[in-house]
């Protein structure tokens, strides 16, 4: 359940894991609870010792138990500015940032941190991490996450991990079931209360807690209009390619990223982002706001917002199908059975889950 610094693995496919364990849950009308939890510094907190442990662990030979130790020691590290240079500092912890090893090193000092999660399902991407659970009963699942909680905080304590409690956030995702005023808090090992909030940004996405993905395209309105307004403070200096390009570069990405987890929100939302959409081709075209849409597509040769979304969907369901997709995303797309020849056999149907809300 590592996402971070992997192949294959990314943002996009962590969070549909996530959003479609979370899914899961509130279609069979269970309550579903979450810890965002942030560490403070975690690359520079990794204690040396305790990572040639690891390795150690692993079964790596005591030549390269020296070589990595040699690696890590007489590190110095100073600061450079306007010339003028600083004393050199030296560095005792942590893994060399900017290096190829720094990842590796690190998701191999905090692997074993899932091992505590129990009863809970965990998540991490690096050094952010998820912990969620589900079931019937909203005391039960509190309960259970708490539990799970405490042991991951022990297993952060024991690698030298400090917890940033004004970072680290619970969520209850709920869409029908009757949930109290203020539910029972989730609290650290110290007994601070964890902030209980309606949405958070995970791993570059804004999840809700009714997963309307309203706040999410609420930022990506707020991001590109200010990007779009940037550009066109200078747009007589730009040529149609430049313009063009600037666009393509700097507009369209924003849109792109996560566009295969938000597509589950209403069209009323989405038309929102089909509005800035519009905005920023009439930036390179220089067409009349009364230019159809279809004119305006046309005009650059860009498909709909639609689209790209489905064109990212289905690439998802093309690798799961071919199994180069990661596993846990494979094994939610499966291949229906024909119970009798059909002209439509010859076509691959995919089984569709029961939706009850």
């Amino acid at each position: 359940m590592q996402s971070g610094f992997r192949a294959s693995h990314g943002c996009t496919s962590a969070t549909l894991k996530v959003l479609n364990d979370i899914i899961t849950a509130i279609n069979k009308r269970q309550y579903f609870a979450a810890v965002f939890i942030d560490l403070a510094k975690a690359f520079d907190s990794v204690n040396h010792h305790i990572l040639i442990g690891r390795l150690d662990s692993l079964g790596f030979s005591n030549y390269c138990l020296a070589w990595f130790t040699n690696y890590f020691s007489h590190r110095v590290q100073c600061v450079k500015l306007e010339g003028l240079l600083s004393g050199p500092l030296a560095v005792s912890m942590g893994v060399p940032q900017g290096s190829i090893l720094g990842p590796t090193l690190f998701s191999v000092y905090i692997n074993d941190v899932a091992l505590a999660a129990g009863d809970s399902l965990i998540h991490l991407y690096a050094d952010d991490t998820i912990l969620y659970t589900s079931g019937p009963s909203l005391d039960t699942v509190l309960t259970n996450l708490q539990t799970s909680f405490n042991a991951i905080q022990l297993s952060f304590r024991g690698l030298q991990l400090l917890l940033n409690v004004s970072k680290t956030k619970c969520m209850l995702f709920n869409r029908s079931l009757p949930a109290p005023a203020r539910p029972s808090s989730i609290t650290t090992l110290d007994g601070a209360d964890l902030e209980d909030v309606d949405n958070y940004k995970y791993l570059g996405v804004w999840l809700d807690c009714r997963l309307s993905s309203q706040t999410h395209i609420k930022h990506l309105q707020s991001k590109m209009k200010s990007r779009i307004s940037f550009l066109y403070c200078d747009i007589a200096s730009f040529t149609h390619v430049a313009k063009h390009t600037l666009v393509k570069r700097t507009i369209l990405p924003i849109l792109d990223f996560g566009d295969a987890i938000y597509k589950i929100a209403s069209n009323t939302l989405l038309n929102k982002l089909d509005a800035v959409y519009h905005s920023a081709i009439r930036f390179v075209t220089k067409a009349p706001y009364t230019t159809h849409p279809c004119d305006l597509y046309a005009l650059v040769g860009w498909p709909l917002l639609h689209t790209h979304r489905q064109t990212h969907w289905l690439q998802v369901i093309y690798k799961s199908l071919l199994s180069k997709a990661l596993p846990y995303l494979s094994s939610l797309v499966t291949i229906a059975a024909p119970t009798r020849s059909m002209r439509s056999s010859r076509y691959i149907s995919l089984v569709t889950p029961i939706a009850n809300s």
